[in-house]
């Protein structure tokens, strides 16, 4: 798997946020009714922004239950870092090429403070995906698929705490439960077809999902980098394995409340082609070409966490955050991703 320079700003950026918080003086600091000589997870931005996953621990006998709804706008297409027009997409030897996909994600979730430095997570999607297509003679037509896609599962393991800093490891695995096979129907074919590659639900394969999540608070200041891997560990029962992908993030946010707080993200994010190929899946689309799928790309995000802190709806919280891509580098003609929204709750008893 290639590790874009792309992917790795996003990382790295975190130094010059550890530097610049290290050197942050904080005004009057919001009085709380907890102490803040150690990491406080009662603030607003304990928790990273909504769009981040397995981002925090919690201590031994806690329970948290999540939901997330995340939508993703992909267009136009690229090759290489050049935008192209679906015109110039068929130029480039083919008869249809998509020209805009949808996908809508409800993910509910879980976390379970085995001890107090090991959490467990639990995260189950349900996902709807639409794709408009072009074809040469200029008519249209549109594939969707839905349902459940890959169970994740595995623990947070805390290994290191300073002061207001920490660190855990990601030990996470992605179980198939997602569809390979799905299908609609297909103008140009006639009938219903094999849907390629990006409109499958899962990978169908075990994957392995390491990482590593440090994160500071300051006086009003916080801040996270997490750097996640995706490792394919074989091939599905329909004969080819997604690339490996490669993750980082990087973030600081501000505690304007007890309650409330803004963010900034910059993601960086490099995943492989596909090996192999499924002999069903084909036709002269780009997305039926394993050779055209990897890619990196840079988005940057920003948004908000309100912690409820009284009444019927104490201890709850809500997120959102939206951003979009600045920089892609895609094997293509592919789709890259205009922007993206996700919306959160959260909740620990």
């Amino acid at each position: 798997m290639k590790f874009s320079k792309f992917t790795a700003i996003a990382f790295i950026g975190s130094i010059a946020i550890t530097s610049f918080a290290g050197d942050y003086t904080a005004p009057k600091e919001i009085v709380t009714d907890h102490p803040t000589d150690g990491w406080d997870s009662h603030r607003p931005d304990s928790h990273a922004p909504i769009g981040v996953m397995g981002e925090h621990t919690h201590e031994k006998g806690e329970v948290m239950l999540s939901y997330r709804y995340m939508y993703m706008d992909m267009r136009p297409n690229f090759i290489g870092s050049t935008e192209v027009t679906p015109q110039q997409s068929l130029a480039a030897g083919f008869l249809i090429t998509p020209t805009n996909m949808r996908t809508e994600s409800h993910m509910v979730g879980a976390m379970i403070g085995a001890t107090d430095d090991l959490t467990l997570g639990f995260m189950l999607p349900h996902i709807d995906k639409s794709m408009d297509h072009l074809v040469a003679t200029g008519a249209t037509f549109n594939t969707q698929v839905s349902g459940i896609g890959d169970f994740k599962f595995g623990g947070l393991l805390d290994f290191w705490e300073k002061g207001t800093q920490k660190a855990h490891l990601n030990l996470m695995v992605s179980a198939p439960t997602g569809s390979i096979t799905d299908t609609d129907f297909v103008p140009p074919a006639g009938g219903p077809v094999r849907l390629p590659y990006p409109m499958q639900l899962g990978s169908g394969s075990w994957d392995v999902l390491p990482g590593v999540t440090y994160l500071g608070q300051q006086g009003d200041i916080s801040w996270g980098a997490q750097l996640l891997g995706t490792i394919r560990l074989e091939d599905n029962d329909q004969g080819y394995q997604f690339g490996n992908e490669m993750t980082a993030n990087s973030w600081v946010a501000y505690r304007l409340s007890d309650r409330l707080s803004t963010s900034l993200r910059v993601t960086g994010k490099s995943w492989g082609d596909v090996e192999g190929s499924d002999p069903l899946i084909g036709g002269p689309v780009p997305t039926a070409r394993p050779d055209l799928r990897g890619g990196s790309r840079l988005d940057v995000f920003g948004g908000i966490n309100y912690n409820f802190r009284n009444g019927f709806l104490n201890g709850h919280r809500l997120a959102v955050e939206a951003g979009r891509s600045v920089y892609e580098n895609l094997d293509g003609p592919q789709l890259g991703m205009d922007w993206m929204m996700t919306v959160g709750w959260q909740k620990a008893f």
